[in-house]
């Protein structure tokens, strides 16, 4: 089992909060651990989001415990309505629905052990469910941070590698359909979540000018990555969906189409490594012109064998998705490849590169 980052923060917050309760003379400490489990993000920015939501969402539920068990008593029936009060307050403040379960907690804490001393005793309670909160802050601020264009950039490179790797396969025709169709709803999820983890590196925060454009630039460069996996990603469902008509097309035709594509998968490759400074300029302008040569021969190869009569309409019709997805791929390509001439030419400086190497 694999010990990750989130799981081993989440075990330092607990720690931290007990000891910090325990070092103010709060109790019970289990109140500040429950609450430092529900702060832990994956992100420094979310968890500051949600320390400032948890904060709102908590002091609304702290009010109208304290409200409601001073006004009608603890009840379990009281209580139930006054967690359904709040729940409705903070959907209407829109807050975070992460936020919904403290606050809940708070409410139950705080109602559900009448006693002398009642205002003393909620304010104790909320405390520690505070300090549990700004205690995983600290964590994460502190411990491992988050590396989100590491984890982005290798995600990405290694579910293009299993894209590319499918498509050599079923233009070589040398493939197995169960394995494909099993890997194929892996890579539909994975896109899903590489979208996710390009949000996280969205969404955290330059505090300086430079690094800020730099960044900035950077996220156009890897929506663009994302943008061109997803094309290469449509060509394999492509091939799969139109494997017969492909088939059948005159060997002149498939034999051009499988060399474009490992024309293109290659050039797509050495963009991903040219990021990362392990190919040079040179070589991705030679590939450059070998995939521009190769589209002008597709599409004109594509164009003749209609109007010489070598493939009828329907024939002509069934294959066209095919050619037109992968002259889009050659497009998405040439623009990231020009993206990165323009970011390694004129920008790095700002946010240079730097990818660590995994372990």
């Amino acid at each position: 089992m694999k010990l990750g980052a989130r799981i081993f923060k989440t075990g330092l917050a607990i720690i931290l909060s007990i000891y910090t309760a325990r070092w103010l003379g709060l109790e019970p400490t289990l109140y500040a651990a429950l609450s430092a489990t529900f702060a832990i993000q994956p992100s420094i920015f979310k968890t500051y989001q949600t320390i400032l939501e948890q904060i709102q969402a908590n002091m609304i539920g702290a009010t109208i415990a304290v409200i409601f068990g001073l006004t009608l008593g603890h009840n379990p029936v009281i209580i139930g309505v006054a967690v359904m009060v709040a729940i409705a307050i903070i959907l209407k403040l829109k807050l975070e629905t992460s936020a919904i379960s403290l606050a809940i907690v708070t409410i139950i804490i705080i109602m559900g052990n009448p006693q002398d001393g009642f205002i003393l005793f909620a304010l104790e309670r909320f405390s520690l469910i505070m300090l549990g909160v700004f205690s995983a802050f600290v964590v994460n601020l502190v411990f491992l941070p988050p590396k989100h264009e590491n984890n982005l950039y290798y995600k990405m490179t290694d579910l293009t590698d299993e894209v590319i790797r499918w498509i050599r396969l079923i233009t070589s025709h040398d493939y197995d359909i169960q394995s494909f169709k099993k890997d194929l709803s892996h890579m539909n999820e994975a896109l899903v979540k590489l979208d996710n983890y390009f949000l996280l590196y969205k969404e955290e925060r330059n505090y300086f000018p430079k690094t800020k454009l730099g960044k900035a630039r950077k996220l156009v460069i890897y929506k663009q990555m994302i943008v061109t996996l997803k094309k290469a990603f449509m060509i394999l469902k492509m091939l799969d969906r139109h494997d017969n008509e492909v088939q059948s097309m005159p060997d002149r035709m498939k034999k051009l189409i499988r060399h474009q594509l490992e024309h293109l998968t290659d050039y797509h490759e050495r963009i991903l490594l040219r990021y990362i400074g392990k190919v040079n300029l040179q070589i991705t302008d030679e590939m450059a012109e070998e995939v521009d040569e190769g589209r002008e021969s597709l599409t004109d190869l594509f164009m003749d064998l209609y109007d010489h009569n070598e493939i009828d309409r329907e024939q002509w019709l069934r294959i066209l998705p095919v050619v037109s997805h992968i002259v889009e791929y050659n497009d998405e390509l040439e623009h990231l490849d020009l993206l990165l001439e323009s970011f390694f030419r004129y920008h790095q400086s700002d946010e240079p590169v730097n990818i660590e190497e995994r372990v």
